[in-house]
C-alpha cells in the first residue's frame, strides 16, 4: 500500500498509509476503534475505492486490474452481509462456483471446509438461522474455498467459541506454512502476539509502528506497547460511587 487515503465528509478515516506485507507472512493489523483498520482493508481488497493511493497484490494493481487482483484474495469482511437465505452448504458452493471451479472440485472442497470448521451438522440450515460464531465460520469457508494466495480477515475470531477458534488457527497456520499470506485485523492482542509473525499498529488513520512482532514489541508485551503507542489509558480507580466497601 502506498499513500492510501480515504475521507468521509470532514472525517479523515485513512491518512496516507504505507505498508508492505511480505508473502508468506501472518500479518496482524491492530488499532483502537475508529483507527481506520476496516477502511484500510476494504480499500486494499477492492471493496472501497480510495481517494488517493495505490495497492498492489503480488504485483497486480487492485484498482487498475480489479478482477485479476480479486482472484488472488479471500476476504472475510466485517459487516458485509451474506446471502443468508441460502443454506451454509449452498452459500460456500455458490462462492466456489463464482470463482470458476468445476462442480466436482467445489463439492469436494465444500465438504472438507464444513468438516474442518465443524459445520457439517448445520450444512443444510439457512445461514440466517446461524449463530454469530457459525456465521463467522461459514464466511471464512467462503473466503477459503477458491484457495486464494492472500487471506484478509477482519475480526475472524469475534463471537467464535474457543474450540472453533483453535481449529481456525490451525487451518490458518497450515495455510501460511504452505506459502499463503494472511492479514488479520483483531483487538485480541494476546492472540495476535501468539499467532502473527508481523504486526502493524494503526492509530488515527496512520501506521505508527510496523515490523516483526519482536521489533514492534521492543522487549515489552504487544498490549503494553500498543497502549504506549496509541495512548488514552486512564489509570484512575474510577468514581467513588463504584467503591462498594
Amino acid at each position: 500500500m502506498r499513500g492510501l487515503g480515504k475521507r468521509f465528509g470532514e472525517t479523515v478515516a485513512v491518512n496516507g498509509i504505507n505498508l508492505d506485507v511480505p508473502v508468506g507472512s501472518f500479518y496482524g493489523l491492530v488499532g483502537p476503534n475508529g483507527a481506520g483498520k476496516t477502511t484500510t482493508l476494504s480499500m486494499a481488497t477492492g471493496l472501497l475505492r480510495p481517494d488517493v493511493g495505490q495497492i498492489w497484490i503480488q504485483g497486480v494493481d487492485v484498482w487498475k486490474n480489479p478482477l485479476e487482483a480479486k482472484r488472488l484474495v479471500g476476504i472475510l469482511a466485517d459487516g458485509v452481509r451474506l446471502f443468508d437465505r441460502l443454506s451454509g452448504e449452498q452459500l460456500v458452493t455458490y462462492s466456489g462456483l463464482l470463482s470458476g471451479m468445476t462442480r466436482e472440485t467445489v463439492a469436494e472442497r465444500v465438504a472438507d471446509l464444513l468438516r474442518l470448521l465443524d459445520l457439517q451438522d448445520a450444512a443444510g440450515a439457512l445461514v440466517v438461522d446461524y449463530s454469530a460464531g457459525m456465521t463467522k465460520k461459514i464466511a471464512l469457508a467462503c473466503a477459503l474455498v477458491h484457495a486464494p494466495r492472500l487471506l484478509v480477515l477482519d475480526e475472524p475470531f469475534e463471537s467464535v467459541d474457543p474450540v472453533s477458534a483453535a481449529n481456525i488457527r490451525d487451518i490458518l497456520q497450515g495455510y501460511v506454512r504452505s506459502g499463503g499470506t494472511v492479514i488479520v485485523s483483531s483487538h485480541a492482542m494476546d492472540l495476535v502476539q501468539r499467532m502473527c509473525d508481523h504486526v502493524a499498529v494503526i492509530a488515527a488513520g496512520r501506521v505508527v509502528a510496523a515490523g516483526t512482532i519482536d521489533e514492534v514489541r521492543n522487549g515489552s508485551t504487544l498490549e503494553d506497547r500498543f497502549v504506549e503507542l496509541v495512548g488514552g489509558r486512564h489509570r484512575a480507580e474510577g468514581p467513588t460511587w463504584l467503591n462498594i466497601s
